[in-house]
């Protein structure tokens, strides 16, 4: 790893938002090739997406605690951390209160408590620019974590950030595109094209969190519970509920399982 964080440097730089900009645009070239996936595998069944989220959600869960928590409390003690932690939680929770929450992964479909009001379903326009800001909330915690992780100037732990939410995007591309096919928002190309657009907020949240935490330092531990609590709310609000609501549940478990396994190898490699 000491090899792959040299040769990172020596590309990128020593700049923490220059590596945070490499960092997004890294993950985000997997979501984009997880998202043009759909033009080869034009309908995969239910359970292999419910497995691959599942495995997306283990990497999330792992990476939350070994990439973000654990060494947040490292550098600046549990308070910071989470208090970090409760302000991405709410942060997300608020995001659903004020978006009627569509179900962005697999169905591309509207809760049917959506927020009072709204829309009623995914079609027409309003129901398109929902679909594309839910999706969008959801890919934001994870540009956020890869950018605080190079901000703290730790370039190996960021990179195994880095390479986990890379990962996982990709299933999670996948998942966007079919979404938006099943939603009824055109052509394959136009599905992969959303799947892509979801996903380009990563880069400037990833500049964004680096510049942050690099330029007012005591931010660090706060910014990494952020990312984590709200990572974990999306696994437990939005994964999790969609994996497990078709008769999937068993193969969605020993995706998250695999996930968390991936993870941890990564970090013990890696790291």
């Amino acid at each position: 790893m000491t090899h792959l964080a040299d040769l990172f440097v020596e590309v990128v730089g020593t700049d923490p938002v220059w590596q945070g900009l490499a960092g997004g645009c890294v993950i985000t070239f997997l979501n984009l090739l997880g998202a043009l996936a759909i033009l080869v595998w034009r309908r995969p069944t239910r359970q292999a997406l419910d497995g691959a989220l599942g495995f997306a959600a283990g990497v999330m869960l792992a990476a939350s605690f070994t990439s973000l928590i654990l060494p947040g409390v490292e550098r600046g003690g549990l308070l910071p951390v989470l208090a970090g932690i409760v302000l991405g939680v709410v942060m997300l929770d608020r995001a659903d209160a004020w978006v009627p929450h569509i179900h962005v992964l697999v169905t591309g479909r509207v809760r049917p408590d959506a927020a009072a009001g709204g829309s009623g379903g995914g079609g027409g326009v309003g129901g398109v620019i929902l679909f594309i800001v839910a999706i969008t909330l959801h890919n934001m915690p994870e540009g956020l974590a890869v950018g605080v992780g190079f901000g703290g100037e730790a370039v190996r732990e960021a990179l195994t950030l880095m390479l986990a939410i890379g990962i996982q995007n990709v299933p999670e591309g996948l998942a966007v595109s079919v979404a938006a096919r099943n939603a009824g928002m055109g052509s394959l190309w136009y599905a992969a094209f959303t799947g892509i657009r979801a996903g380009l907020v990563e880069i400037p949240l990833a500049v964004l969190g680096a510049w942050a935490v690099s330029f007012v330092t005591p931010l660090l531990p706060y910014a990494m519970g952020f990312a984590a609590g709200a990572m974990l709310y999306v696994i437990s609000d939005e994964i999790i509920p969609e994996t497990h609501g078709r008769g999937n549940e068993r193969i969605a478990t020993l995706g998250t399982m695999a996930g968390v396994l991936v993870m941890l190898a990564l970090d013990v490699a890696l790291g």
